[in-house]
C-alpha cells in the first residue's frame, strides 16, 4: 500500500517541483516582501567533483551522433546521485547544484552544531569511500574534494513577480568555499570555525601549514560509541528528516500532498521550461542536451558584504533588471550563488525551447546593458561580466528525489574565470567575438592571463560598448576578391547587375538593385564581385557594410555614405576633415550653418546663434537639403554607385532620405539584405515597389557549384562522390553551410589527401572497384589551382568513416535549434518523430508513430512546416528523385520581396487560403522529406536512447509489412525466397500471407500444380516434328500477336493498374528498415535488408549504390561471424552472389568469377577448378540433364522443392548464368568446356526448381550459348523447348510476364521480336524493362535503314526517358542520335546537344558505373573529331573511352561500344601512317590482332561482326595487305547478307568501290558532308531524297602514300 502511495505521490506536480528545490525553500515560511532575509545556524558541506568538465568536452566534440547527451547524463548522475543519496541519508539538504559541484546544509540550532558536525564528517568520509571502490567509466578521472564550515548563516530571497531566487550568505558560506579550495583529492577540510565548534575528541586531524583550517584524517570514536544511536538522536533535531512511516524515504518532500497555494509559490523558483516539462509529464531526460549556448556570468562585488540586510536591496535591484533584460532576448538566470566575496549570476541564452537568432549579439547587448545599470546601483563596487559561446551540457543533474537543471562544460568554466580574472569590464571569448557579426572596433583584445582550471581560453576581448560611432574608413565592405577564386554559381545574379548597370548608364534616372537572401547565401561575395565589376572611368563606387547596431543609429547609413562622397574617410584628423568640408560646402551652405556638420562628421565649427535656436527636426531637414545639393553637384561630374551590404540594418531616416534621393538624383544603389523580421518602414517599402527597383530573392547554388567550391577550397582535382553528395545535400546549396561542414570534417580528420592515380596503373580490387571521384566542371578548369600540375591531389575519406552518422557542426546545429525552438511544442514533436524515421518518410508511417494525433492535426502541422521550409512534399518517389537529382539545390530569381506580403490587404484571409491549399497538397503527397539534413540530425539527437529504440522498433514493425517488391512486380523478395531462407521478421506471418508471398515468387499451390501437369501433357503436340524453321517462326510470331490482343482486352488481374513502384519502395521502405535495425543493434535483420537493398539496386542498374550497401553488409557479416548461434551460410552465399553480379556488371570478370565460386561453395555446389574434375562433372550433369528432359513426367510427379531449397536453387541459377557468360569471354580453348558446363548446370538447376520462369530463362540462356558457339541445331532445339514451355501458360499476370520476358529475350538475341516485346512491356507498365526493348528496337531499325520507324521508336524512347526521368534511356537516345549522324547521313539531334548531354551527365553514377554506355558515347565523339581531323579533341575523348575498355562484359551494348572505340583507333592509325610515325606498323599489327580477338571471343553476337571485319579490311589496306583486305570485305558482306544488315552492306559496297578506284579523297570532304547533312524534318518533308542521304557516308582514305612502310 505504501509503495502505491509513493508511486502516486511521485506523479504529483508539487512533488516534481519540490525535487528541484531544497527543503529550506519547500518548507520555508518567508515574507512576501522582496528582498526578505532569514537567519539560522547550520553546517555547510561543499563537494567539488572534478573530471566532469573534461568528459563533457569529450562528448561535445564527438564525431558521431551515437555519443549523445543521454550517455553523459547517465555517467554524471551515476556519480552525483550517489553523493546526493549519501547527503540525504545523513539528513542533509542539497541547497544548490553548481555545475559539477553541490552545496548541502544541515540546519540546526547552535547547540546541536557540535554533534551534527560529526555526522557531516562521517558523511564526507563515506562519500570519499564511494569513489575509492568504483571504477571510472569512459576513461573518466573522478576527483572529489570536500570543504565543511559551520556557524551563522543568512538566507536572502529576492526576485520579481515572475521569478524568485535565494542565496545563503555569511561568513560560513565564505569559509566553506575557502575550505574546499584548500582541499586536495579525497580530502575533507574543516574551516576554522567548524574546527572550533566540533567534538575534537572524535576527530583525527592534520594541521595545514600557515592555515587555521584543518584536514580530517578519520573519525576516532571511543570503543563504546554506537554511531547508529548517536545518529538517530541527532536526526531528532532535524525538522524534515524522514521518520516513522516514512523512514524508508530518502526525502520527506517526496510525499507532499497537493497544495495549490504552495505549488504556485514553489513554481516561482523553477525555470519556465522545467515547469512546461512537468506539465507535459515528459521524462526528466527530455531537456538534457549537449547544446550550443551562450553563457554570461555576472559578478557583483559590494562595498560592504557583512550583512544580507545591507546588500539585499542591491542584489534585488540587480536581479530585477537582469531578469527584465534577459526576458527580451530569451535568456534565463540559471543559478545565483554567493562565493568569493561577491554575488554571481549564471545566465544562459539558448536553453531548449529558447534558441533565438542573433543569440550572441543579444548576449553582448544584454551584458553591456546589465553592466551599465549595475555599475550605477548603490552599494555595488565592481561589476564584472564574462561571456562565452559553445557546446555545453544542459540537463537535469542529481537524484530522482533532488535534482536541478544546470549547465556543465569548459565554456561555463571559462566565462566564470574571465569574470574573476578581468574585473570591472565586459569580456568575451573568441567564439563570441567572431559569432557576434559586430565590427571589430566594438572590441579590444586583452592580454592573456593564466586562469585556474583553464588550459587555453584562446584570445580574450573586452566589449567596449555597442553604440555605433562613425569610424571613417572602417565601415567599408572588405573587398578581398581573389582572381583565382571565382564567384561560383551566381552568373544569373551578376547578369541582373550588368543589365541594370547598362540601364543606369544609358538613362538619366536612378536604379536600385536589391539582393535578398538568408544568412550564408554569399550576398557579401556577390557585392564584392559587383564592386569589382562596377569600376569605370566616369563613375565612382562606394561600398559599405552595416551591422545590427546601425539600425538604432539615426541617419547612420547616409552619414557613412556622405563621408565617403566628401572624401572624409581618408582624413587622419578632425582638422583635416574640417578643411575638406569647408572647401566642399562653402558654395552650397552659408558659413554660419557649417556647425550643423559637427555631430555628424565629428568636426568643431563654431556654433552660430541661428543654429542654436533650431529644432532637431529643422536641423535634420537642413542637413538633408545640403546632402541632396552635394549629390546633385557630384553626379554632374561622375556617376555614383552606392553598394550597401546588410541593407536590413538601414535606419528609417536613411531609408526616407534614399527614397527622396532616387526620385531627385540619378544614382545607382545596390544592396544585399536578409529578409526583414518586422514589416519594413514606409520608405523602404516604397523603394522596393519603385518601378526602377530590381528585387532579386537569392536561392541556393547548384550542386555542381558546391562541388567546384569544395575542390577550390581544398585545392584538389576531385573528391569522393559520397563526400560530394554529403556536402551537396547537407549544405542545401548554401555556401556557408558547405564551409562549416568542411571545417567539421577537417576537425575530425576525416579528409585524407593523396596523389591522383592514373586509372590504367591501378590494380583492380574490390576496395578500389569504384574509384568514384567527382571532379570540378569544365568551366572551372580555366582557373588554376594552387597546386602544381605534376603534384595533382585528390581528397579521399579516412577508412571506416560513416558520413551519414556524423554529428552536424555546432554552428549549423544552432541554426536548426533556433528553428526548432521557434515552433510550437506539437510541431517540435512532429519534427522529432519524423527525424527518427529518417531524411525521407511517408505520411502513413509518420501518422503511425505520432503519439495521440489525429490525421487532420497532422496534415495541418505538416502544411505549416512545409510552408516554413522545414519539409518538402512529393506525390511519389519519381517526383522526389527528380527533385534530388536536378533541383536539390536549385534557385529561382523573384522580382518582389517576400517581406512585402504583409502589406497586401486581407492578408490574413490570404494566408488561411494558402494554408488550406498546402494542406490539400500534403494530403495528395505521399512522401515528405526534410529540406535540410542538419535539421533531421539535430532533431534526432534530442531523443533519449530508450525513446529512440522504441520509436525505431515502431517504425520497423510498420515498414516490414511493405518490405517487398511492388504489387505490379508480384510482391516477392528482391532476393528470391529470402525471408523463407532467413527467418528474421518481427511480425509473424499467417498461412494466407505465406501462401500469397510464395505464390508471388512463382511457387504454385497444389491445384495450380495439378493444372500445370494437365497442360504439360499437351505441350509436345504444339510443334510437330515435320515443321520447318520458317513455319515454327511464323507460329511463334502469331502466338505473340494473339497474346498481345488478349492482353489489350483482358481483365485487371493481368494488366497492372500502375507502373512498377520498386524504386520508391527501395527508398522509403527497404533502406529505412535497414537503418532502423542498425539503430536497434539487430545486426542480422539489418544485414537481411542491406542484401535486399543491394539486390534491388542491381535490378535498377545502380551498381555504385549496390557496392556501397554491400560494404555495409560486409561490415555486419564480420560482426555476426563472431556470433556462433547465427546461421550465416545463406547470407554469405547471397552476399558473394551479389558481389559477383556487381563485379560482372563492372566488367571485372576475374573478380566476378572468384566471388561466384565462393557463393556456390556456400550453396554446396562446387564448380570444378581443373580439367579432370571438369570432365567428371560434365558427365554427371549430362546424365542429370538426360534424366530431367527424357523422364519429364516422372520429374513432374515428384514433389516441388521446399522454400529454403528454392532460395538456394535461385541463387545457384544466377551464379551459373553469370559463370558461363564469363567463360565465354575468354578464347582459350579449354574455357569453352567450363562455359558449356556452367550453362548446362544452369539448365539442370532450373529444371530442379520446377518453376516455369527459371526453366524458360535457362533454356534461352543455353540456346544463346549454343548459338554463339555455332551449334545451330542445338540452339534452335532449346529455343523451341522454351516456346513449348510458354505455349500453355495460363493468361494470368505471372504467365503474361514470362511470355513478355521471352519476347524481350528473343528480341535481344535476334533483334527480331522487339516491336512485340515493346507492346507487351508497355501494357505491363514496367519502364525498367520497357526502355531496354526500345533501345534494341532502335538498334535493329538503325541497322536495317528503316528510318521512319527508327525515329518513331526514338520518340517513344525520349518520352519514356522524360516521363520516368530515366538517365540510361536518355543516354541511349543520344547514342543513337550520334550513330545517325555518323552512319545514316542525316541529323536528328545536333552534335552540340549530344555533347552537352555527355558533359552534364558523365558523372552520373548510373552511367559512370555501367559497362558500355559511356564507352560508346565517348567513342562516337572521338570518331566525330577524328573524321574532322581535330586530333586534340579526339585524344581527350579517346583517352576517356580507353579507361573504360577494360570493363569487358558479354553484352550487346559493350560490343557496339567497343567496335566504335576500335573505329576511332583505326582512324588514328590512318593519321599515324600519313605522318609516317615510327610505331605506326606496330600499332597496325596490334590493332588487327585486337579486332580478330573481339571476333574470336564469340560474345559480340554475329550481328556486330560486319563492322569489325570492315575495320579489319581497312587496317589491311592501310598496311598494304590487299589479299586479306578482300577476304575481310567479302566475309563482312556475307554476314550482312545473312543478317539483313542493310546499313553496313551499303557502306561496305561504297568502301569497296572507293578503295579500288583511282579517284582521290580531299581532306575536307567529310567537313563538306557534315555542313550539308540534312535534318530529319527535311527528309520527312521530301526536300531531301531518302536515297541521297545514304551517300552521306564517311569514306576512309586509303591512297595516302604509295608505300606507307
Amino acid at each position: 500500500m505504501n509503495t502505491r502511495r509513493e508511486l502516486e505521490s511521485q506523479d504529483r506536480a508539487i512533488v516534481k517541483i519540490a525535487a528541484h528545490l531544497p527543503d529550506l525553500i519547500v518548507y520555508g515560511d518567508f515574507s512576501p516582501e522582496r528582498p526578505s532575509v532569514d537567519n539560522f545556524d547550520g553546517v555547510l558541506m561543499f563537494v567539488d567533483i572534478s573530471g566532469f568538465t573534461a568528459m563533457t568536452e569529450k562528448f561535445s566534440t564527438a564525431m558521431y551522433m551515437d555519443r549523445g547527451a543521454e550517455q553523459l547524463v547517465e555517467i554524471l548522475n551515476h556519480y552525483i546521485s550517489a553523493i546526493v543519496e549519501k547527503v540525504l541519508i545523513f539528513g542533509g539538504d542539497i541547497l544548490k547544484f553548481a555545475g559539477d559541484a553541490l552545496l548541502a546544509l544541515w540546519k540546526v540550532e547552535r547547540k546541536q552544531l557540535k554533534n551534527i558536525i560529526t555526522v557531516v564528517i562521517k558523511c564526507s568520509l563515506e562519500i570519499h569511500g564511494l569513489f575509492e571502490t568504483q571504477e571510472s567509466e569512459e576513461g573518466l578521472d573522478i576527483r572529489v574534494k570536500i570543504g565543511l564550515a559551520a556557524g551563522h548563516i543568512s538566507m536572502l530571497v529576492f526576485g520579481d513577480e515572475t521569478r524568485n531566487y535565494f542565496l545563503v550568505i555569511g561568513q560560513a558560506v565564505d569559509d566553506v568555499r575557502l575550505a574546499q579550495n584548500m582541499a586536495q583529492v579525497n580530502d575533507v577540510i574543516l574551516s576554522p570555525n567548524c574546527w572550533q565548534l566540533c567534538d575534537r575528541s572524535m576527530i583525527e586531524i592534520e594541521r595545514i601549514p600557515d592555515q587555521r583550517a584543518v584536514k580530517v584524517n578519520f573519525l576516532k570514536p571511543p570503543p563504546s560509541f554506537n554511531f547508529d544511536e548517536f545518529f538517530t538522536k541527532c536526526m531528532a533535531f532535524m525538522d524534515y528528516y524522514p521518520s516513522g512511516d516514512h523512514k524508508n524515504l530518502l526525502r520527506l518532500a517526496c510525499m507532499l500532498e497537493s497544495d495549490p497555494e504552495l505549488e504556485l509559490s514553489l513554481q516561482k523558483y523553477v525555470m519556465e521550461s522545467i515547469l512546461k516539462q512537468i506539465d507535459d509529464k515528459q521524462l526528466r531526460g527530455y531537456l538534457s542536451e549537449l547544446r550550443p549556448v551562450t553563457v554570461m556570468f555576472v559578478n557583483l562585488m559590494f562595498k560592504d558584504q557583512d550583512k544580507a540586510e545591507v546588500i539585499g536591496s542591491a542584489i534585488q535591484d540587480a536581479c530585477v533588471h537582469i531578469n527584465s533584460v534577459l526576458r527580451v532576448f530569451q535568456g534565463q538566470i540559471n543559478k545565483v550563488f554567493m562565493f568569493d566575496k561577491g554575488c554571481s549570476f549564471l545566465c544562459v541564452f539558448g536553453f531548449p525551447g529558447e534558441k533565438a537568432p542573433d543569440e550572441i549579439t543579444h548576449a553582448l547587448e544584454s551584458a553591456v546593458d546589465i553592466f551599465d545599470f549595475c555599475s550605477q546601483v548603490h552599494k555595488i563596487r565592481t561589476v564584472s561580466i564574462g561571456v562565452t559561446s559553445g557546446i555545453v551540457f544542459c540537463g537535469i543533474v542529481g537524484h530522482s528525489v533532488r535534482h536541478e537543471y544546470t549547465v556543465i562544460g569548459q565554456k561555463v568554466n571559462i566565462a566564470a574565470r574571465m569574470m574573476m580574472y578581468y574585473p570591472g569590464i565586459v569580456t568575451c571569448d573568441s567564439v563570441t567575438y567572431n559569432g557576434s557579426n559586430l565590427p571589430a572596433y566594438f572590441f579590444k583584445e586583452l592580454p592573456k592571463k593564466v586562469m585556474k582550471g583553464v588550459a587555453d581560453s584562446g584570445p580574450v576581448y573586452q566589449c567596449l560598448g555597442l553604440n555605433e560611432k562613425v569610424m571613417f574608413g572602417m565601415a567599408y565592405l572588405i573587398c578581398n576578391r581573389n582572381e583565382r577564386y571565382p564567384l561560383l554559381g551566381r552568373e544569373e545574379e551578376i547578369k541582373y547587375f550588368m543589365c541594370t548597370m547598362k540601364k543606369f548608364l544609358m538613362s538619366n534616372c536612378s536604379q536600385v538593385l536589391m539582393y535578398e537572401g538568408i544568412s550564408g547565401y554569399g550576398k557579401s561575395q556577390i557585392l564584392v564581385e559587383i564592386e569589382y565589376l562596377a569600376h569605370g572611368e566616369n563613375h565612382r563606387t562606394i561600398a559599405i557594410v552595416l551591422t545590427k547596431i546601425s539600425f538604432n543609429q539615426n541617419f547612420y547609413t547616409i552619414q557613412i555614405l556622405m563621408a565617403n562622397v566628401l572624401g572624409l574617410d581618408t582624413c587622419k584628423h578632425y582638422k583635416e576633415r574640417q578643411t575638406n568640408l569647408q572647401n566642399k560646402v562653402k558654395s552650397l551652405l552659408d558659413e554660419k550653418f557649417h556647425c550643423l556638420l559637427n555631430d555628424i562628421f565629428h568636426v568643431q565649427f563654431p556654433i552660430s546663434r541661428e543654429v542654436s535656436k533650431m529644432s532637431t527636426m529643422r536641423k535634420q531637414k537642413q542637413l538633408e537639403a545640403l546632402f541632396m545639393k552635394i549629390l546633385e553637384q557630384t553626379v554632374k561630374e561622375e556617376r555614383i554607385i552606392f553598394i550597401i551590404d546588410e541593407g536590413q540594418f538601414i535606419d528609417s531616416a536613411s531609408w526616407t532620405f534614399m527614397e527622396k534621393l532616387i526620385r531627385s538624383v540619378p544614382i545607382f544603389i545596390i544592396m544585399s539584405l536578409s529578409p526583414f523580421v518586422n514589416t519594413p518602414c514606409a520608405a523602404a517599402s516604397a523603394i522596393m515597389k519603385n518601378r526602377n527597383t530590381t528585387y532579386v530573392t537569392l536561392g541556393p547554388v547548384q550542386p555542381k557549384d558546391i562541388l567546384n567550391k569544395v575542390c577550390l577550397d581544398l585545392s584538389v582535382k576531385g573528391i569522393p562522390k559520397e563526400l560530394d553528395t554529403y556536402l551537396a545535400e547537407g549544405s542545401c546549396g548554401i555556401p556557408f553551410y558547405c564551409e562549416e561542414l568542411l571545417k567539421n570534417l577537417d576537425h575530425h580528420r576525416v579528409l585524407v589527401f593523396q596523389a591522383m592515380e592514373s586509372e590504367e596503373k591501378t590494380n583492380v580490387t574490390w576496395n578500389n572497384l569504384f574509384k568514384n571521384f567527382a571532379k570540378p566542371t569544365e568551366d572551372l578548369k580555366t582557373f588554376t589551382f594552387s597546386l602544381e600540375e605534376e603534384n595533382e591531389e585528390v581528397c579521399n575519406l579516412a577508412s571506416g568513416v560513416r558520413l551519414k552518422n556524423l554529428s552536424p557542426p555546432a554552428s549549423l546545429k544552432e541554426i536548426s535549434l533556433v528553428q526548432l525552438d521557434s515552433m510550437s511544442l506539437s510541431h517540435q514533436m512532429l519534427v522529432r518523430c519524423a527525424a527518427i524515421i529518417g531524411l525521407t518518410f511517408t505520411t502513413e508511417l509518420l501518422f503511425e508513430i505520432l503519439p495521440c494525433w489525429d490525421m487532420k492535426m497532422m496534415i495541418n502541422a505538416l502544411a505549416t512546416l512545409v510552408e516554413s521550409n522545414i519539409f518538402d512534399c512529393f506525390q511519389n518517389g519519381k517526383e522526389l528523385r527528380m527533385a534530388l537529382e536536378k533541383n536539390a539545390a536549385s534557385f529561382e530569381v523573384n522580382y518582389r520581396s517576400l517581406s512585402l506580403k504583409p502589406l497586401i490587404e486581407g492578408m490574413d484571409h490570404g494566408e488561411e487560403e494558402q494554408l488550406r491549399e498546402l494542406e490539400s497538397e500534403v494530403i495528395q503527397c505521399h512522401i515528405i522529406r526534410f529540406c535540410s539534413p542538419v535539421m533531421q540530425k539535430t532533431a534526432y539527437e534530442l531523443w533519449l536512447k530508450d525513446q529512440k529504440k522504441a520509436m525505431h522498433l515502431k517504425c520497423a514493425r510498420f515498414l516490414e509489412e511493405n518490405a517487398h517488391r511492388c504489387e505490379p512486380c508480384r510482391s516477392g523478395d528482391f532476393v528470391p525466397f529470402h525471408h523463407f531462407a532467413v527467418d528474421i521478421r518481427l511480425n509473424t506471418l499467417d498461412l494466407d500471407t505465406i501462401r500469397k508471398m510464395a505464390k508471388s515468387h512463382g511457387f504454385q499451390t497444389e491445384e495450380e500444380i495439378t493444372f500445370s501437369r494437365i497442360e504439360t501433357s499437351k505441350k509436345s503436340e504444339i510443334f510437330s516434328e515435320n515443321l520447318s524453321s520458317e513455319e515454327i517462326r511464323e507460329k511463334i510470331l502469331s502466338f505473340f500477336d494473339n497474346i498481345i490482343t488478349k492482353m489489350k482486352i483482358s481483365e485487371d488481374n493481368v494488366i497492372p493498374l500502375e507502373s512498377c513502384q520498386c524504386e520508391e519502395i527501395l527508398e522509403i521502405v527497404i533502406m529505412p528498415l535497414a537503418h532502423h535495425f542498425l539503430a536497434l543493434e539487430e545486426n542480422n535483420k539489418a544485414l537481411y535488408y542491406f542484401l535486399e537493398l543491394v539486390s534491388a539496386y542491381l535490378v535498377l542498374g545502380d551498381n555504385y549504390m549496390a557496392y556501397l550497401y554491400l560494404n555495409e553488409g560486409e561490415r555486419l557479416l564480420k560482426i555476426l561471424k563472431k556470433d556462433k548461434s547465427w546461421s550465416k551460410t545463406f547470407e554469405w552465399a547471397t552476399f558473394f552472389t551479389l558481389k559477383g553480379q556487381v563485379c560482372f556488371n563492372m566488367g571485372q570478370m576475374v573478380l566476378a568469377k572468384k566471388m561466384l565460386r565462393k557463393a556456390l561453395k556456400f550453396l554446396n555446389r562446387i564448380f570444378p577448378y581443373n580439367l579432370i574434375s571438369l570432365f567428371l562433372q560434365t558427365r554427371v550433369e549430362k546424365n542429370r540433364h538426360f534424366h530431367y528432359v527424357n523422364q519429364n513426367q516422372q520429374a513432374q510427379e515428384s514433389s516441388p522443392p521446399g522454400k529454403k531449397r528454392l532460395a538456394q536453387l535461385y541463387q545457384q541459377t544466377t551464379c551459373f548464368s553469370l559463370l558461363w557468360q564469363i567463360y565465354s569471354l575468354n578464347f582459350f580453348f579449354h574455357y569453352k568446356y567450363y562455359c558449356h558446363l556452367a550453362a548446362l548446370m544452369q539448365v539442370n538447376t532450373a529444371l530442379e526448381t520446377q518453376d516455369d520462369f527459371q526453366i524458360i530463362k535457362a533454356y534461352l540462356d543455353y540456346s544463346l550459348y549454343q548459338h554463339l558457339a555455332g551449334y545451330q541445331d542445338v540452339w534452335f532445339k532449346y529455343e523451341v523447348m522454351a516456346m513449348k514451355q510458354i505455349f500453355n501458360l495460363p493468361l494470368k499476370r505471372e504467365g503474361v510476364e514470362i511470355m513478355t520476358y521471352v519476347a524481350d529475350r528473343l528480341g535481344y538475341i535476334k533483334l527480331l521480336m522487339g516491336s512485340r516485346a515493346h507492346k507487351m512491356w508497355s501494357l505491363l507498365r514496367n519502364p525498367n524493362k520497357h526502355y531496354l526493348v526500345l533501345c534494341w528496337l532502335c538498334k535493329s531499325l538503325f541497322l536495317k535503314n528503316r528510318y521512319k520507324q527508327l525515329i518513331q521508336v526514338l520518340g517513344w524512347l525520349w518520352d519514356l526517358s522524360v516521363a520516368e526521368d530515366h538517365i540510361f534511356s536518355r543516354a541511349f537516345f543520344y547514342f543513337i542520335c550520334l550513330d545517325i549522324m555518323l552512319y545514316s547521313g542525316f541529323v536528328y539531334r545536333p552534335f552540340e546537344e549530344c555533347l552537352q548531354f555527355i558533359h552534364q551527365n558523365e558523372d552520373n553514377r548510373l552511367l559512370k558505373f555501367q559497362s558500355g554506355m559511356l564507352l560508346g558515347l565517348y567513342s562516337c565523339i572521338a570518331i566525330w573529331y577524328a573524321r574532322l581531323q581535330e586530333w586534340n579533341s579526339f585524344r581527350v575523348f579517346s583517352n576517356r573511352a580507353k579507361n573504360l575498355v577494360s570493363r569487358r562484359t558479354p553484352t550487346a551494348l559493350y560490343c557496339i561500344s567497343i567496335s566504335r572505340y576500335m573505329e576511332g583507333q583505326v582512324l588514328y592509325l590512318q593519321k599515324q601512317i600519313e605522318e609516317q610515325s615510327e610505331n605506326a606498323q606496330d600499332a597496325g599489327v596490334d590493332l588487327l590482332k585486337n579486332l580478330e580477338n573481339l571476333v574470336a571471343q564469340n560474345t559480340t553476337g554475329p550481328v556486330f561482326y560486319p563492322r569489325l571485319y570492315h575495320l579489319m579490311a581497312y587496317v589491311c589496306i592501310l598496311m598494304g595487305e590487299g589479299q586479306n583486305c578482300d577476304l575481310f570485305l567479302n566475309t563482312a558482306l556475307q554476314f550482312c547478307e545473312t543478317q539483313g544488315n542493310v546499313l553496313e552492306k551499303c557502306w561496305l559496297n561504297m568502301s569497296k568501290e572507293w578503295w579500288y578506284s583511282n579517284s582521290e579523297l580531299t581532306g575536307d570532304q567529310w567537313l563538306q558532308t557534315l555542313l550539308n547533312l540534312p535534318s530529319w524534318e527535311k527528309v520527312v518533308s521530301g526536300k531531301v531524297n531518302i536515297q541521297d542521304i545514304q551517300k552521306n557516308k564517311f569514306l576512309m582514305r586509303v591512297n595516302i602514300l604509295d608505300n606507307p612502310f
